[in-house]
Formats: structure tokens, sequence, C-alpha cells
């Protein structure tokens, strides 16, 4: 089978398609013909060396497929043959709260992860995904849209007539756009590029901040909602839009904290986190179980993803080129087809 891997050394520059044997699944496990890859910031911090630096090589990166089984070994009977499933983040976490057993068997680092013609996984690390997608849909699933939905719903427990506030166009920010809409809450989105902003206003977005233009956005969010504040706020930035995101958060909300665009570090004043009693919320994408909520409500509401752009799996260095661009909307994908 052919599969690309990090070779060597870390960089895009060693990311290389090459041969392996074709894996047979053992007791327990599934063979998966793979489909559609989609990718994550994760994925770029993977190749580069900056997630995991001391992450054995050869890797086989990215972490969200989606593929049909075609062979299942002795004593499955959780999927058969044939069904359309996508590799869940962590193929430990099943349910209940997060540990760190749980949290350890993440594909893509340090598990060989989807970027492989063929790839075995465990039975129960597996979930049937939504009908109405496509292949390239259903392959953005496993992290930017359970992020997402934990957050919201697992964790955030967003209502009706909440305020949900988004940063940037990536994969979890327009999930969770998606996702906060249809919980009935208003969004607020945040860019630096006035052509995305009217990308989300389209998408359904209640009011948009052109962070370049307005450094001090967190104050202009809470004027929108009249002084009172958002209720929710999706934090990708990380350390250099935290502050911001204390400023726009209403007495009580929750900042879930899933990203690091802007830096893992800085001097941040922790008085508005205890005088307003903010939850300050960490996630780490969500189990199998929340994965399996989510698609119901997906498949409910036939919701699709928004795609910005479908590489063919020998293109995928472009794929990665054009997500570190950051010159997306939504979702980066490679088909197999």
């Amino acid at each position: 089978m052919k599969v690309f891997e990090i070779q060597g050394e870390f960089g895009f520059e060693n990311l290389r398609l090459v041969e392996r044997p074709d894996p047979t699944p053992g007791p327990g496990q599934v063979l998966v013909k793979m489909k559609g890859v989609s990718l994550n910031f994760r994925d770029i911090l993977m190749v580069r060396g900056h997630y995991n630096p001391r992450q054995p090589l050869p890797l086989i990166p990215c972490s969200d497929g989606v593929g049909e089984i075609v062979a299942v070994g002795e004593g499955v009977d959780w999927v058969s043959t044939g069904d359309r499933v996508a590799g869940i983040f962590s193929q430990t976490w099943i349910g209940g709260p997060p540990s760190p057993e749980k949290l350890g068997g993440t594909l893509g680092g340090p598990l060989d992860g989807t970027l492989a013609e063929l790839m075995v996984l465990d039975a129960q690390g597996v979930v049937k995904v939504p009908g109405h997608l496509s292949d390239a849909g259903a392959s953005t699933l496993p992290c930017a849209a359970v992020t997402a939905w934990s957050a919201l719903v697992e964790e955030g427990e967003v209502r009706s007539g909440d305020t949900v506030l988004v940063q940037g166009t990536g994969g979890v920010s327009i999930f969770a756009l998606q996702f906060a809409r249809l919980l009935g809450a208003r969004v607020i989105a945040t860019s630096s590029s006035h052509e995305k902003l009217e990308k989300v206003r389209d998408l359904g977005a209640w009011a948009t901040i052109n962070y370049q233009e307005d450094p001090q956005w967190g104050k202009t969010a809470r004027k929108l909602t009249g002084g009172v504040g958002v209720d929710h706020i999706v934090e990708v930035g990380g350390a250099g839009t935290l502050e911001q995101s204390l400023r726009a958060v209403r007495t009580g909300g929750t900042v879930s904290v899933i990203g690091v665009l802007s830096g893992t570090s800085a001097k941040i004043n922790i008085i508005p986190l205890l005088m307003q009693q903010i939850r300050l919320q960490g996630l780490l994408v969500g189990s199998r179980e929340a994965f399996e909520r989510m698609n119901r409500a997906i498949s409910l509401h036939e919701l699709r993803p928004v795609i910005d752009r479908v590489f063919a799996f020998d293109e995928t260095p472009d794929a990665f080129g054009h997500m570190a661009s950051g010159a997306h909307v939504g979702k980066v994908c490679i088909s197999f087809n």
C-alpha cells in the first residue's frame, strides 16, 4: 500500500510517498480502505516537529479520515464489512471523562495516522459516519467537528438564545458556527479578512469583527451584546487572544480553549476569572460516545461540513502547504479516489 510518512527528520520537505506492506486485521480489529482525509492544524505542527519533537519517526501523519471496512478480525460484531467509518481521534477514549490512559492512543502521533491506503484499527475505535455526507465531508468529523461539539454541547451546554463567539474561519470555528446555529444561538465571528467575514455571514453569523482593524475586539464583542458579554467563546488562538476573550465573555460565561494559533504562553490577568466567575475549559477533541451523539444531530439536520478544497492523494504536500497558508475557510481535504 502507498502511504505518506515523515522520514528521517521533521519538515514538509520530509513528507514522502512510500510503499508499506498491506496490513491484516487481528482479533477485534478491522481493515479500512481509506477514501478521504482532512487536515487539522495539529497535523501541521506534527509534521514540522512542533507538536512533539520527541515523536519517533517514521510516522504516518493525520488523525482524521474516512473509509470502508473491507475485512474484520475474529470477534468483531460492532461493525461489519461494507460499513463506512471514521476512526476516533484517541483510539482508547470510548466514553466517560478523560484520563491519561484514554488520551494516550491518538492517531497521527503517537500512532500512525490516516494518510495510508489501508488502515488497521480497533473495532471499538471506529464510528459509522452519516450517510448523507460525501467521503470528503465525513473525513472532516473526527477532530474539528467533535471538538466544536464537545465545546458547545458536551461541556458548554449552549442553549437557544445564547451568544457564541468563534475566532477565525478554520475547521473548528466553522463547525462551532454551524452547531451554534443548530442550537438556536447567535454567533459573532472574528477574522482579519473582510472576504472571510463575508463568507461567515453567508453561513449565518449574526455579527462579525475584523480583529486586525479592531485589536480591542473583546470590548467590541461585549458592546454587541448590550454590555452583558458573550456566553461562550471558542478560543482557538491561545495565548495571543485569550486576554480579549476574557474581556468579551460574560460573568459566569465559558471560554473553551482548544487551539494555540497565536501562541502558547502569555501573561494573563486572572482577576476577571475570579471576580466574574469565568469558566476556562481546556478541550482535547472528545470521546467516541460524543462523536456518536454528534453524528445523530448531523444526520437529523442534514448538516454539511464546509470544505475549502479537496486535493488528490499524490498532492498531499500541496494540501499541507495550502492549510499552512491560512487562506482556507473550513476544511482542507485529501481524496484517495
